[in-house]
C-alpha cells in the first residue's frame, strides 16, 4: 500500500506546475507579454519563452509519468510492493522534482538531459522489477 505516497507526490508536483503555468499565462496576458488570443490556438502571435518552458514541461509531465503512474497501479493491485519497488518508485519521484527544479530554474541543457535520463532508468528497472517478480511469483 506505501506505494501510492510516491504516485502522490508525482500529482502533487504535476499539480504544481499546472497552476504555476496557469499563473503565469495570466499574468503574462494581463501585462501585455502576450496575447490572449495566442492560447486560442496556440499560434499567430509570440510566446515569451519563459512561457514556452513552462507549458513543455507541463506536457513533459503527462508523458513518461503516466508509465510510472501505470506502473505503480500494477504494483499495487498484484501485491508486488517490497523495500525494491519502494526505493524505485522514490527514486523515480526525487529524480523527477530535480529535473523540474533544472527546467523551470537554470535550464541547462546537459544537467536536465542526464537527470532525465537517470529517470528513465529507474523507471526501466521498476517496470523490469514488477515483469520479474510476476514471471517468478506464479
Amino acid at each position: 500500500m506505501e506505494i501510492i505516497y510516491p504516485l502522490f507526490a508525482m500529482f502533487a508536483l504535476t499539480i504544481f506546475v499546472a497552476y504555476r503555468m496557469a499563473y503565469l499565462r495570466i499574468a503574462a496576458a494581463k501585462s501585455g507579454q502576450i496575447n490572449p488570443r495566442f492560447f486560442k490556438t496556440y499560434q499567430g502571435y509570440e510566446e515569451p519563452e519563459y512561457l514556452r518552458v513552462i507549458s513543455r514541461h507541463v506536457i513533459n509531465l503527462y508523458e513518461m509519468p503516466v508509465l510510472f503512474y501505470l506502473v505503480g497501479i500494477l504494483i499495487l493491485q498484484t501485491g508486488q510492493t517490497s523495500v525494491l519497488t519502494l526505493s524505485l518508485a522514490w527514486a523515480y519521484v526525487g529524480l523527477r522534482y530535480i529535473h523540474s527544479y533544472i527546467h523551470l530554474g537554470s535550464n541547462k541543457l546537459m544537467h536536465r538531459l542526464r537527470v532525465f535520463a537517470l529517470s528513465s532508468f529507474v523507471l526501466i528497472a521498476l517496470w523490469l522489477t514488477l515483469i520479474i517478480r510476476l514471471m517468478t511469483s506464479g
